[in-house]
């Protein structure tokens, strides 16, 4: 697909950027590594062998007497000695890098929990038990997805609110602007408060909650564009053609208006990751034992003698933010018309 000439300029300005272009690879790397986190970090073995038939545990639930009838018929549990030496004897099983899932309780440790870093698990356990690495490549897939689902939705109803507000103009935008007003001083902390206290807040639960509050981010960036771009010439002129004002606003303005809003979008991205660490930190935020950036600030906080957790979760935190916000000024740059390539 060949880019247009504007887009091949804001592309070769944001690769001018090399802290940004740098950043966003290695974020999409990340990234890309965490979606297939139960194939790199997993209680359970990728292939089995046995007897000469395959099996996928990583994929399916297989019961106990899959490899014996003399077994129970119950959920295969791989890392026990017994069912792990009659596979060894007629087979063999292939098992990811991190033999740990991100609530896996590692058993026979040196030292009580949290035990530190060793070759069997290379950012220690937490302080119960659990393998750091893979509770981090787990928590940064599931606050990068939250930080998306929440950055693409809260954009699409604020990028309308805010294209309505401007190119209607008049009753419309003084009551919109004063609905905001009102919604956004609600206490947002308290209601979430209430909210826990009434059922658990899960995945969705909380996505759509903070969807409530945080859809007014880009309101005002996208109807201050509206009210300059619906008095321009070429806009005037399309309306009275008796082209239809929904045609007006999509075709006309919002591309236009998208310039200005794309440039925000990382760091309500960098935003949204850390309002899901602060409410995991707080208690708030996703059911207990979650894999968590949030959780795992407050397991540095609550084991003060075990620094490496600390650590853990301030270079793997800050590092994922800093990425996010370097992405946002390249982006800011490459749409930025003043901004020329040296």
């Amino acid at each position: 697909m060949r880019l247009s000439p504007p887009a091949r300029r804001r592309f070769a300005a944001f690769r001018a950027n090399g802290r940004g272009w740098w950043s966003l690879r290695i974020f999409l790397a990340l990234f890309a590594v965490s979606l297939f986190a139960e194939c790199i970090a997993n209680d359970r073995p990728l292939l089995v062998r046995y007897q000469g038939q395959w099996f996928f545990p990583v994929l399916v639930d297989y019961p106990e007497d899959a490899f014996g009838a003399d077994l129970m018929p119950i959920e295969a549990d791989y890392t026990d000695p017994d069912l792990s030496q009659r596979i060894g004897r007629d087979g063999w099983m292939i098992w990811p890098p991190i033999p740990f899932r991100y609530n896996t309780l590692v058993k026979d440790l040196p030292v009580p929990a949290p035990a530190p870093p060793s070759a069997r698990n290379l950012l220690g356990t937490d302080d119960q038990a659990r393998d750091v690495l893979a509770r981090v490549i787990y928590g940064f897939r599931t606050s990068v997805l939250f930080g998306f689902s929440l950055t693409l939705v809260s954009s699409v109803i604020g990028i309308a609110a805010g294209a309505i507000q401007g190119f209607k103009g008049g009753l419309t935008d003084l009551l919109f602007q004063r609905f905001i007003e009102i919604w956004s001083g609600m206490p947002q902390l308290y209601l979430l408060i209430i909210l826990s206290s009434m059922i658990t807040p899960g995945f969705w639960v909380l996505l759509l909650f903070l969807l409530l509050f945080s859809w007014m981010s880009l309101t005002g960036v996208v109807r201050a564009e509206f009210l300059r771009g619906r008095n321009l010439e070429y806009v005037r002129a399309a309306r009275a053609l008796g082209v239809s004002d929904l045609a007006v606003m999509w075709r006309h303005i919002l591309p236009n208006a998208m310039v200005a809003t794309l440039t925000f979008l990382p760091f309500i991205l960098s935003g949204s990751v850390t309002l899901l660490a602060s409410l995991d930190f707080l208690g708030f935020g996703l059911p207990p034992g979650s894999p968590s950036l949030g959780e795992l600030v407050g397991q540095g906080k609550n084991n003060l003698h075990a620094p490496w957790l600390g650590i853990t979760a301030f270079v793997v935190l800050g590092g994922l933010l800093s990425m996010l916000i370097f992405i946002g000024e390249a982006a800011r740059d490459a749409f930025d018309p003043r901004k020329t390539l040296k």
